[in-house]
Formats: structure tokens, C-alpha cells, sequence
């Protein structure tokens, strides 16, 4: 019996933690399984020939919005291939409305309809047995006999029984590693999937310490944990941060998505003696309108959040990546201009400007038609208006992200960009408006551009506002800086075009 465990990651650079979990609760129960993850950008049809010459029993996908579609016509390609290989589907895409999408999708045989460790288990068991009753496996949808059939959910998991993967499976160097302390989340954003779990679940302390040592002394060069608020127990966040610090191999890099107002004076102190590199946190702000905030379930104060922000940046040992959401309930345009100056000013090393996605499962998609959200109908269904943003205001902010991207966020443009929003007023999110409507009006978002293109780029931006003279200054300063001789004479040679 041959099983392929697969997926298609969004970049090379990813993995998929959830395959090396069912890979490792499957070991040792005499199925030959494989785990083989593709990604988005692989051709279509190598994917196809790789997996129909690999003659596979089952073959099963984990699935996210970034490639459910991608998933759908490969499966459905390989099932008229090989019309006796079995296709078993998990992961968050196909955990909801799971009948209607085997409805939908005839080729799909199996859905295991969220946490799948233990449904994986009693699923490898039913076949190593020999016996297939498929109805004793958990949280299973399944046809039989024309139908279309589901087992009750089963029980969450104690987190510690649940095998650490890595012990088993050869760390990639050149990628992410993925790593979960804890399932759950103690907030219920209406747009999140992990507000629908009520309970949080953490790995022992025990168990952490031995998981995060096995990664240093591997010396791997990022661990990303996935908990969804790493520091919802402070006492808990600071014996694992004082163990990293305290055991810090020089090269490791560990990344927590935190809330910025759980931080306390102890912890602060804590994380200032932290090796510069050593730590980066993702800070999910989403929006600076109390109303914006109420309708989705978060606090209505975002100051603590800003304050604490403002700490960590001020410690300087820390990368900050903050996160900002258009499209939330009663958000309008001008309202989200607000929202984006207030967190840009906060100076964080990045600012990702997310578009809001009506998942399925979530109480905001649930509630679509309150706000009056329109959204596209295929993954990743993210926003296309609402009552407070019309299509054509979020293309508006669509563009903004772009050159924010570019510029803001790849980094290299610091001091020209300070100049150039010191000029125009001070705005940030006038500037970035100004510099995406010149941007899209050369057609530079036809194509991609090299580092120097793009300083170049933002100069004729400056001489559009008769302020190169002294942009070309700051922005030779930044070149100077990241580039090398060469780039800074060609940046000078006048007549040089984009």
C-alpha cells in the first residue's frame, strides 16, 4: 500500500508542518508512505507525472486558499488518470462545507475535517488492518456505496502526544521551519479560523525546551512559530524566551506572531538581552478604528498595542513586522488613510498592508451580507467592496501596497523616503498615494524592476514634484549603502532610462 502525503507550498522556502505530523503518527504502521511538497510555482505537469508514475494507493493533499485551486484541477486530472487511486483531502480549505464540496468535486474520495493527527492514525490503521471500515475513523467525510457519509468529530489532542516531526524527517537548511507550541487562541477575531477553537492547548514546558533545543543544536537558520498569539500566558512566553536567550547558538532566528499590549515590565526587560537577530515578532494591529475593531471581535483600544510597540522598537534588538487590514467593517477610506498613518509612524521595520479574506467558516463570512461585503467567489476570497469601500477605493489601496512593498518594506530607500515625506507634508499615507498613482501612470507595475530601476523610479517621482535636486542627494546616500560602485555611477548617467 503506497501513500503519498503532499501539498503545494506557496514558495520553495516553505514547508508544510501538518504533512510531517501525520507523516510521524503513521510511522512505523507498515504503509510505505512518502512525503514529496511541490509548490504553487512548479509546473503544473510535472506535478501530474510525478505523481501518476509514482503508482500511489492514496494520494493525499493538504490544502490552503493559496492552492485549493490549483489542487482541484491537478486531483481531478490525476483521478481521470488513474481512476483507482484513492485522493484524501485535509487542512483548513476543505474542513467546512465539506459535503458540498465532495458534491462539487467527484473526485475527491476522503475529507478529514480539521485537527488530523488522530483521524490519520485511525485511517492508516483501517488499511494496514486490511479492513476499511472507514466509519470508525474520526472527523472523516467519505463516500460509500453512492453516498455521501460523516463520522463524528473527534477529540482535540493533548499537544505532548502528539510526535515532534523533526526527530524523523531531514531539516532542510535552505528552509523555514515551522514549529507550534500551542493550538488555540484566547481571541475571537471574526475573521480568523483559530477563533472557532475555545479552548488553547500548549506543549508542556518540558516538552518546548527539548523541541527548541534539538533546533539549536542543529544551528537551522529560522524557526517560525505558528502559534496564533505565541505570549497569550506571560509567564509561559518568558521561561521559553529566557530558555532561548540563555541557550542562544548565535545563528538561529525565531519568529512569534505576539499581542503587542500582553507585554509586561518583566518581559520587556527580559527580551532586552536578547541577541540582536535573535527574535522577530509579528504584531497584528489591523486597524486603528474602534468601530472597525468592535465589529470584528477585537478590543476597541489600540493604544497599549502602539505603546508596546513603540518599546519593543525603542529596544532595538528586535525585528518588528506589524500588520494593518483593509476592508473591516465601517473602515472607510479615509479612515484606513488614519489607521495607516498611525502605525507607519510607529517606524516598525515592516508594514504589511493585508486585504480582508471572508474564509469559510468565519463568523465575518457568515455575517456578509450585515456589512454588505462582496467577495470574490473563488480562493482566497478576499474583499472586493462593502459598504464603507467601494471596488475602486480598494484597488486605490491595492496600488498603495504596491510601492509600499518596494519601497517601505524591501528596505534600501530610507533616506530618500524621509526626505521625499518631509517635502510633501508629512502624510505617509498621502505620499504613498502620490507615489502609487505616479507609479501606475508610467506603467512600471507591468513588469518587475531590478534594485537600482527603483531608485531611479523614485527619482523621476522626486523631479515630478521639483524635488529631485535634493532627493538625488539622499537617495545616492541610500544607494551608497546597498549597492555597490557601479550601481551609484549608473544611477547618475542622465539620460538613463526605465
Amino acid at each position: 500500500m503506497r501513500i503519498l502525503l503532499t501539498t503545494l507550498n506557496s514558495k520553495y522556502v516553505h514547508s508544510n508542518l501538518a504533512l510531517k505530523y501525520l507523516y510521524s503518527v503513521a510511522e512505523g504502521s507498515d504503509l510505505d508512505i512518502e512525503l514529496w511538497e511541490f509548490t504553487i510555482n512548479n509546473d503544473m505537469n510535472y506535478i501530474y507525472t510525478e505523481i501518476v508514475r509514482g503508482g500511489y494507493d492514496y494520494v493525499c493533499f493538504s490544502c490552503y486558499i493559496w492552492n485549493i485551486e490549483k489542487i482541484r484541477a491537478l486531483a481531478a486530472d490525476i483521478k481521470k488518470a488513474c481512476p483507482q487511486m484513492k485522493i484524501l483531502l485535509g487542512g483548513p480549505e476543505v474542513s467546512y462545507e465539506t459535503t458540498l464540496f465532495m458534491e462539487e468535486n467527484s473526485w475527491a474520495d476522503y475529507i478529514i475535517r480539521g485537527e488530523g493527527e488522530y483521524p490519520f492514525f485511525q485511517f492508516c490503521k483501517e488499511l494496514v488492518l486490511n479492513e476499511n471500515d472507514f466509519s470508525k475513523v474520526s472527523s472523516l467525510t467519505y463516500r460509500e456505496n453512492g453516498r455521501i457519509l460523516q463520522t463524528k468529530d473527534g477529540p482535540l489532542l493533548d499537544m505532548d502526544t502528539i510526535p515532534f516531526p523533526y526527530e524523523r524527517l531531514p531539516l532542510e537548511p535552505d528552509k523555514v521551519v515551522y514549529y507550534e507550541s500551542s493550538r488555540g487562541c484566547p481571541y475571537r477575531c471574526s475573521y480568523c479560523l483559530s477563533s472557532l477553537e475555545k479552548t488553547i492547548r500548549p506543549l508542556s514546558l518540558e516538552r518546548a525546551r527539548r523541541d527548541l533545543g534539538y533546533f539549536l543544536y542543529k544551528k537551522v537558520k529560522q524557526v517560525k512559530f505558528i502559534d496564533r498569539t505565541f505570549n497569550y500566558d506571560q509567564d509561559r512566553a518568558y521561561e521559553i524566551w529566557r530558555y532561548l536567550i540563555e541557550n542562544d547558538n548565535g545563528v538561529t532566528n525565531f519568529h512569534f506572531e505576539i499581542c503587542g499590549e500582553l507585554l509586561n515590565d518583566r518581559l520587556f526587560d527580559l527580551l532586552s538581552k536578547a541577541r540582536q537577530g535573535l527574535f522577530q515578532f509579528e504584531i497584528g494591529i489591523q486597524s486603528a478604528n474602534p468601530d472597525a475593531l468592535a465589529a470584528v471581535d477585537r478590543k476597541e483600544s489600540i493604544f497599549p498595542i502602539l505603546h508596546n510597540t513603540e518599546k519593543l522598537l525603542a529596544l532595538g534588538n528586535i525585528h518588528i513586522h506589524v500588520d494593518l487590514i483593509a476592508g473591516l467593517p465601517f473602515e472607510d477610506y479615509k479612515s484606513f488613510a488614519r489607521s495607516f498613518n498611525k502605525v507607519y509612524e510607529l517606524g516598525a521595520d515592516n508594514l504589511q498592508l493585508g486585504f480582508l479574506k471572508l474564509l469559510k467558516g468565519t463568523k465575518i463570512r457568515e455575517t456578509a451580507s450585515k456589512y454588505g461585503y462582496v467577495y470574490r467567489e473563488i480562493a482566497p476570497y478576499e474583499v472586493v467592496s462593502n459598504q464603507s469601500l467601494s471596488a475602486v477605493e480598494l484597488v486605490k489601496l491595492k496600488m498603495v501596497e504596491t510601492v509600499l512593498d518596494l519601497y517601505a518594506n524591501k528596505g534600501g530607500f530610507e533616506m530618500g523616503l524621509k526626505y521625499l515625506l518631509k517635502s510633501l507634508g508629512g502624510d505617509p499615507f498621502y505620499f504613498y498615494e502620490q507615489l502609487a498613482d505616479f507609479f501606475f501612470s508610467k506603467g512600471y507595475q507591468h513588469r518587475s524592476h531590478k534594485k537600482e530601476d527603483l531608485y531611479r523610479i523614485l527619482l523621476k517621482f522626486a523631479e515630478s514634484k521639483d524635488l529631485g535636486e535634493g532627493a538625488e542627494i539622499f537617495l545616492t546616500e541610500d544607494l551608497s549603502r546597498t549597492m555597490n560602485f557601479d550601481a551609484v555611477k549608473k544611477f547618475h548617467k542622465k539620460g538613463w532610462e526605465i
